[in-house]
């Protein structure tokens, strides 16, 4: 039986108001926000009794989803973003922009910073890593052709 589709990408921040308002600026909407609670829902993650406040950010296209998801309990016991590209497991989202420099000159109005530089692929693509807010890795990459 093959997957119907991809329904989202999970991210644990500490912010949740300052990472819908970045995820915001770069042209995602906030479908809505929710609190998860309970035996129920540890049951699914395996955390047991949890309080979770969650946001689901969505594409402009409407295909793509982020849930961004700040812990109450149980505390966050793992920091991985200051991991290096390299390192293994989920490391990044990365979004198509219509004009790369435009995107990082107002997501640098949010604290956003290069990563490396701006490099050209052939003639396809620009691209580039940013760390967000909360140090969240991010890839751009703008179209050429």
């Amino acid at each position: 039986m093959p997957v119907k589709r991809m329904d989202n990408v999970g991210i644990v921040v500490e912010d949740r108001g300052e990472t819908i308002e970045f995820f915001r600026e770069l042209g995602l909407e906030l479908e809505g926000r929710a609190t998860i609670e309970g035996e129920w829902a540890g049951r699914v993650t395996g955390l047991g009794d949890q309080h979770v406040e969650v946001a689901m950010m969505r594409t402009p296209d409407g295909h793509s989803r982020l849930e961004l998801s700040r812990f109450i309990t149980p505390p966050v016991v793992a920091d991985h973003r200051n991991a290096p590209v390299n390192a293994l497991g989920y490391l990044r989202v990365m979004f198509a922009v219509d004009d790369l420099d435009e995107t990082l000159e107002k997501l640098g109005k949010r604290g956003a910073q290069l990563v490396g530089e701006v490099v050209q692929y052939q003639d396809v693509y620009r691209l580039c890593y940013i760390r967000g807010p909360g140090g969240l890795l991010i890839g751009l990459a703008e179209e050429l052709s």
